[in-house]
């Protein structure tokens, strides 16, 4: 018996770093990368073993792993899943996961795999999990890649909506009134979310004030931008990234690439572009029309992107 999962990256349209200090952020699913899990029944007494292809690895659970090895998480992410399961009978499996999620891009790479793990072992096992379940386990994963990751990784990609959050406040879904166009653009540099999180709470541990005013105000713009987003004021919408993308300048976690490609989007017509993620590296990405998403793509290529996704958010086209 085979059973196969998927999940999809994310990206954070605003409120990086500030929501892991309270404030609110929102993020929607990115549809066309994704990770998959593929569970399948395998000899007696093999156990479970994970085929990870993309990273060409293959790992027995239940081995000793060190915690920097990519295996330690995805062996934690089945451990979890069975312990939530309530399954303590030995189990012979084969676990192959792939992803077309580019990683250490802020796109979601390790919480996107380790939601398609979760969902590929309940379906196997016969388990209906809910997506709240999902997120809850996923986030033990998140606390693996990130340290004191914010929740919202797992969150958006376990329910696979776009959601606004608040950390340790019920999450909400979220409408939005009128579609609009991301392009992604990846600067072809990691971006290291413990480090760059790190480095901010040094830097907000070491003046409170000025740290909390830069938190404030990117909680205020994506407390503004829910409303846009509800009311289908896109215009709006594009003007609330460009001072997002000021104050994470503020915060220190863009960089040369990242402004160079905001600053291109920008000249191209995006409505608005700012890093997403941790920064330090990693995406950018851009808000436009369906009439210019590609060719804003195109001239990020141009201004040095190694890749560009181009994904639309919310429903039907309603062109005016």
């Amino acid at each position: 018996m085979l059973t196969t999962a998927y999940a999809p990256g994310k990206s954070i349209l605003f409120g990086e770093h500030a929501v892991v200090y309270g404030r609110p952020a929102i993020a929607v699913p990115v549809t066309q990368v994704r990770a998959c899990a593929i569970v399948e029944d395998a000899p007696r007494g093999q156990g479970i073993s994970i085929r990870a292809t993309d990273l060409g690895l293959t790992h027995r659970v239940g081995a000793r792993v060190a915690a920097n090895h990519p295996s330690h998480a995805l062996q934690a992410t089945v451990v979890n899943t069975l312990e939530r399961l309530g399954v303590d009978r030995p189990l012979d499996l084969t676990l192959t996961v792939s992803s077309t999620v580019p990683m250490a891009r802020g796109l979601g790479s390790g919480a996107a795999l380790a939601t398609a793990i979760v969902r590929s072992l309940a379906d196997h096992l016969g388990h209906d999990l809910a997506p709240q379940e999902v997120s809850d386990l996923v986030y033990q994963t998140e606390i693996i890649h990130h340290g004191t990751p914010s929740g919202i990784d797992n969150t958006v990609i376990a329910f696979e909506q776009p959601v606004y959050f608040v950390r340790d406040e019920p999450m909400q879904l979220l409408r939005v009134r009128r579609p609009f166009w991301l392009a992604i653009g990846d600067t072809g540099m990691a971006s290291l979310t413990r480090i760059a999180v790190g480095d901010v709470r040094t830097g907000w541990a070491g003046n409170p004030k000025k740290y909390d005013a830069l938190f404030d105000g990117i909680g205020a713009i994506a407390a503004a931008a829910k409303n846009a987003l509800s009311s289908g004021r896109i215009g709006a919408l594009g003007k609330l990234m460009n001072e997002n993308q000021a104050l994470l300048q503020a915060l220190g976690v863009s960089s040369p690439e990242l402004n160079r490609l905001v600053a291109a989007a920008r000249d191209a017509g995006a409505i608005g572009a700012k890093l997403c993620g941790a920064g330090r590296g990693g995406a950018m990405l851009a808000l436009a029309t369906a009439a210019k998403a590609e060719g804003v793509a195109a001239e990020l290529l141009r201004a040095g992107a190694v890749g560009v996704i181009v994904t639309q958010v919310g429903g039907a086209v309603t062109e005016d």
